[in-house]
């Protein structure tokens, strides 16, 4: 009688793994441009940077809770929030509040332009300076 039991939480334990793996995922893009907005002594933005033509691969696994670009520096970007979607006429939004692995706060944004073919940016916000990657899915 205790064989059934065990084989009946074996298969539960399974079930509740493979469960796991349908709510958790990672979503892999690719830049094709980059970006630089920072502010200036008196607090006030100064203009964007020309747009750099960048070919990087960034990965968000809400599995791991984690935003990575590979660049010549990699960037780990740890989620610890993960902000309600936004969305209006223009715009759908996806945001997370993250810490680098210098242990600064950013919110980094996935914007998805409606009325622009659906295009996709990614703000990286320090409140400082922001960084600005045109992405794409791979």
């Amino acid at each position: 009688m205790i064989f059934p039991k065990f084989k009946l939480s074996l298969v539960v334990l399974l079930f509740g793994f493979g469960m796991q793996g349908l709510y958790s995922q990672s979503y892999k893009f690719t830049t094709s441009g980059v970006s630089v907005l920072e502010k200036k002594e008196k607090g006030k933005w100064g203009e964007w940077s020309n747009l750099e033509l960048v070919n990087l691969v960034v990965n968000l696994d809400t599995n791991k809770h984690r935003i990575v670009v590979y660049s010549r520096i990699i960037q780990v970007y740890d989620i610890l929030t993960y902000v309600p979607v936004e969305e209006n006429d223009t715009d759908i939004v996806y945001s997370f509040v993250c810490k680098n692995i210098d242990g600064e706060e950013c919110t980094i944004s996935i914007v998805t332009r409606k009325k622009q073919d659906n295009r996709k940016q990614m703000y990286i916000n320090f409140g400082d300076r922001i960084i600005l990657y045109n992405i794409f899915t791979a």
